[in-house]
């Protein structure tokens, strides 16, 4: 009797351990700038946030701070659909960050 109190438990942490291969689903694409000398890219980078433009905003520009970069604008929040049509054009900077 002592295990099925135990059940619940389990699927609570089954249930968080999938929480990140969920949320690795989802990708935004962004413009960014660096000051002195100006330098300006586009981007795509992988969301472990909520997958949402104002969860996006705050994420990316968290991460860009730390490279040196300045988020402008997050184009748009998507799927793993929409990221071979981006990757030519985000370059170096495809899930760079």
């Amino acid at each position: 009797m002592r295990h099925l109190t135990r059940l619940p438990l389990l699927f609570v942490l089954l249930a968080g351990l999938s929480a990140p291969v969920q949320a690795a689903e989802c990708y935004a694409d962004y413009k960014a700038k660096q000051d002195q000398p100006l330098k300006l890219h586009y981007g795509v980078i992988a969301l472990s946030g909520g997958c949402s433009k104002s969860a996006a905003r705050q994420e990316i520009a968290t991460r860009l701070n730390r490279a040196g970069w300045t988020l402008l604008n997050v184009q748009s929040v998507f799927g793993p659909e929409g990221l071979d049509k981006r990757k030519a054009d985000a370059g170096s900077y495809f899930l760079r960050f």
